[in-house]
């Protein structure tokens, strides 16, 4: 019997762009940027040239006039902006750096290494999320909500959609969503919706909101410090971008939604049916939600607040938030009344089951290392700054928005493309007299459309949370990117023309 034909895993993904990224390294002509950066112990500019070598600079306004950058002292001096900016004017060709075999085979290695807080994170969430199934507090919850949304269960996907947006254009909620696939995936299932469902609400009411960012510090304001304005500049256009593209996503998902809850043979996944619930769908049979149950659903339940407290308000990264689920896994597992050796055994079987996630992750971060050790980074921002300039402005925004999401493929950091580019473009868009609130704008929906799909962003370790393959997702996603592009495209040219 002939063998059908399967789209490969997200590993085999992944590994055939970072060839192909290893390729465009022999391909490309190498170049880079002279770079600077703040030294806040020693209040001065430390200038790194393309040939490696350094110059001390007065740490004064002068000294960024001089520079061409148009960023305010005070921005550097508070930390706003901590990572080095790209000097403009300053690209030249430096000698090639190819990435051959040996290279290719470290590169994961070294992306896990340089990934390492997200991984742990990812593992202590999934040993956390084995004690509460094994507690039954799950069960007894879906059963609950089931009973609270029944005839409503869409409510679930406007709910959820509208929190995870609201988290990520006030402060960039993103990469924390990957704790809330294993707890909403038995939801979703439960209300007779799919997997696709459940990473939509949660990744693209992510992606909505960053890419309609209001108060993000990691994109909006970082990248309007680098321009040198004030990151208020454009926020109302960006609050009307921010509310359509809402509506039409959540319209988007729950017309799918209601699609496959009538017919569940028209689901993109409906041939892994039997898998997704066998992994994720809990035991119909009805569980008590007693008063202990509830007790660690509300413990878990505030870890997320705590988290998105100290994230938005007290700078916490990975450590802090991985210390935070440890603590509370410990806490939910004695209100359980788990013996030592069940908990212990529970929590590395629970972590086992996200090392695909983990790896998904290191790996997306190697074709990045990749690119910036064989110097071509740089080389394409510069090619393409160059195309850009000297455009009509209307033309100019909207291809500038294109140039965004091209670089968002090779740099998936929001404030490191921010700060690496924002510092080119902003003077470019000086000379075609086009505002640079407009530029922050195009930025961030560049990125923000190219997050959608992107392999080197989130979307991959995502996807493998609920074991759906990357053609499935393509094939659910490219239309509302089509639409959202074009309401991009329509909020770009408001914001220019009035």
């Amino acid at each position: 019997m002939k063998k059908k034909l399967m789209f490969p895993t997200a590993f085999t993904v992944l590994f055939i762009v970072l060839i192909l990224a290893a390729g465009l390294t022999y391909l490309v002509n190498a170049g880079a940027y002279a770079k600077l950066v703040y030294d806040l112990d020693n209040q001065v500019f430390i200038e790194t040239f393309p040939d490696g070598t350094t110059r001390e600079l007065e740490g004064t306004q002068k000294t960024l006039d001089e520079l061409g950058v148009s960023s305010d002292i005070a921005k550097f001096q508070e930390g706003s902006i901590n990572k080095p900016i790209a000097v403009p004017g300053t690209y030249e060709k430096v000698k090639a750096n190819p990435q051959g075999i040996r290279e290719l085979l470290l590169a994961p290695i070294q992306g896990v290494y340089d990934s390492i807080g997200i991984i742990l994170f990812v593992f202590i969430i999934g040993g956390v999320i084995g004690i509460i199934n094994e507690s039954g507090a799950i069960n007894a919850g879906i059963a609950a909500l089931s009973r609270v949304t029944k005839g409503h269960e869409y409510m679930l996907i406007v709910f959820v959609t509208f929190l995870v947006a609201l988290g990520g254009t006030t402060f960039g909620l993103a990469e924390e969503t990957i704790a809330f696939y294993p707890i909403l995936m038995p939801v979703y299932l439960a209300a007779g919706y799919d997997a696709i469902v459940c990473i939509a609400a949660i990744y693209m009411g992510s992606s909505i909101g960053s890419m309609f960012s209001t108060t993000n510090p990691f994109s909006v304001v970082i990248g309007s410090n680098a321009a040198g304005i004030n990151f208020t500049q454009g926020v109302s256009f960006r609050l009307i971008g921010l509310a359509v593209g809402f509506i039409i996503t959540t319209l988007y998902i729950v017309r799918y939604a209601n699609r496959i809850s009538k017919n569940p043979e028209k689901s993109l996944v409906y041939d892994l049916s039997d898998e997704m619930n066998a992994h994720f769908k809990k035991e119909s049979k009805e569980v008590e939600f007693t008063p202990r149950r509830i007790m660690i659903l509300i413990i878990f339940i505030l870890s997320f607040v705590v988290m998105i407290y100290g994230v938005a308000n007290l700078g916490w990264w990975f450590e802090e938030m991985t210390a935070l689920f440890l603590v509370s896994g410990v806490i939910i597992g004695i209100f359980a009344g788990m013996g030592e050796k069940i908990f212990v055994n529970t929590f590395i079987a629970g972590a086992a089951d996200l090392m695909g996630v983990g790896l998904v992750i290191g790996i997306a971060r190697s074709i990045n290392i990749i690119l910036e050790n064989g110097l071509v980074s740089d080389t394409i921002l510069y090619g393409l700054s160059t195309m850009v300039s000297g455009m009509n402005r209307n033309i100019f925004v909207i291809l500038m928005m294109f140039v965004f999401m091209i670089l968002g493929f090779f740099i998936a950091s929001s404030s490191g493309l921010a700060t690496l580019a924002i510092p080119i473009m902003a003077p470019i868009a000086d000379a075609v007299n086009v505002p640079r609130d407009v530029i922050i704008t195009a930025c961030i929906f560049g990125q923000g459309l190219m997050s959608f799909i992107t392999p080197t962003g989130l979307i991959l370790a995502s996807l493998e949370m609920v074991h759906v393959t990357y053609n499935k997702w393509l094939r659910f996603v490219l239309p509302l990117l089509a639409l959202i592009t074009i309401l991009a495209i329509f909020i770009l040219l408001l914001e220019i023309n009035i």
